[in-house]
């Protein structure tokens, strides 16, 4: 198939370029910043508009600190220890998902504090919303031709730009599809049944690292790293971690309280 035409610029002034990667950021933040009032409604949960942009800001911050930090420590340490000025060149991608989540994580955790509310009252309240997120950032992967799959000869590839002698698979669409999408409408559907505090964002954490531990064995190892024991690559080992940990919370609060108790406020 042809790859679509389509600049990674969205907007140039002169020297000013906005991405469509930095778009994709931009536009889930604010779709998190109106859909967090209504699942906040929805589960009764009370969230005002200054709490809900302390929301966004925190996860904002997390990451964003999180996700370009976790990419640097664990995917690309030398290059950026060779090139230091690289570290904020983030529109050029080079985002780390893991990294990301234990960012946000961590703010939200650190919110939770100031706002003397519970942590699992915030994070089941916006999980929801992250695979949405999730879509956008990998259409801009896709646009940006980065992150691409494995050579392959079946029809459902690209000749991308920056490799045009192999057609590769489109994994940016399909770990879209897989995390993405799918993770959605597990967790939307699931999201009222389970009452259980913690146990919505503990099964968005498995059903994630499930889905994406299948989507990168269509996606091109990182060439730094290669393929680790196992023919896995870095990003499925994190997986694993991922459905292990949650599979962990997700069986003490089955054994505990079950995942239809009353949710605490």
């Amino acid at each position: 198939m042809t790859f679509p035409n389509i600049s990674p610029i969205a907007i140039s002034f002169g020297a000013i370029q906005i991405r469509w990667y930095g778009i994709m950021y931009l536009l889930t933040f604010v779709i998190a910043y109106f859909l967090t009032g209504y699942f906040a409604k929805e589960r009764k949960v009370k969230i005002d508009q200054d709490f809900t942009g302390d929301i966004i800001l925190s996860s904002l911050i997390g990451v964003v600190l999180g996700g370009r930090l976790g990419y640097i420590l664990f995917y690309n340490l030398p290059y950026y220890l060779s090139n230091p000025a690289d570290v904020f060149k983030i529109w050029n991608g080079g985002m780390s998902f893991h990294g990301g989540m234990l960012g946000v994580i961590l703010g939200l955790f650190i919110l939770s504090k100031i706002r003397k509310t519970p942590f699992y009252t915030i994070t089941d309240t916006i999980v929801p919303i992250i695979p949405i997120g999730i879509v956008l950032i990998r259409i801009g992967n896709f646009i940006n031709a980065e992150l691409y799959g494995r050579i392959t000869t079946s029809s459902f590839c690209y000749n991308f730009p920056t490799d045009l002698e192999n057609c590769r698979y489109p994994s940016q669409l399909i770990q879209a599809l897989l995390e993405g999408l799918f993770t959605f409408f597990i967790i939307f559907f699931l999201r009222k049944k389970i009452k259980t505090p913690g146990t919505l964002s503990w099964l968005f954490i498995v059903t994630y690292g499930t889905l994406r531990f299948i989507g990168e064995f269509f996606r091109e190892p990182d060439p730094q790293i290669g393929l680790l024991p196992g023919s896995l690559t870095e990003g499925q080992y994190f997986s694993i971690m991922m459905i292990l940990v949650g599979g962990w919370f997700l069986y003490k609060n089955y054994r505990t309280k079950g995942f239809t108790e009353g949710a605490g406020k």
